[in-house]
């Protein structure tokens, strides 16, 4: 999936309300998408909470395929900053 994808699917997970913190999914050299709110984009500005997962694993995660619990568990994303952030994000992807 491209960076445009992946940004398009995370827009549409939070269209209905997001969260108030806001939110990077740092993908390396894939890019990165911040979300607060319902606002989404492709900045890379400073988050309460930074995810650090690869665009495979992002995919696999808003299509339902991947657990967000058993990816954190598995090493497949790491967290760094607010953890009750990325705690949130569950009920939205």
């Amino acid at each position: 999936m491209s960076l445009e994808q992946l940004t398009e699917g995370v827009r549409e997970k939070v269209a209905s309300g997001g969260i108030e913190e806001s939110v990077k999914f740092d993908m390396g050299g894939d890019g990165v998408i911040f979300l607060q709110g319902s606002d989404v984009s492709n900045d890379d500005g400073d988050a309460d909470c930074t995810i650090k997962i690869s665009a495979e694993d992002l995919a696999d995660l808003l299509s339902g395929e991947l657990n967000p619990t058993s990816a954190f568990m598995g090493g497949k994303m790491q967290v760094e900053g607010d953890m009750s952030v990325a705690m949130k994000l569950g009920s939205i992807v």
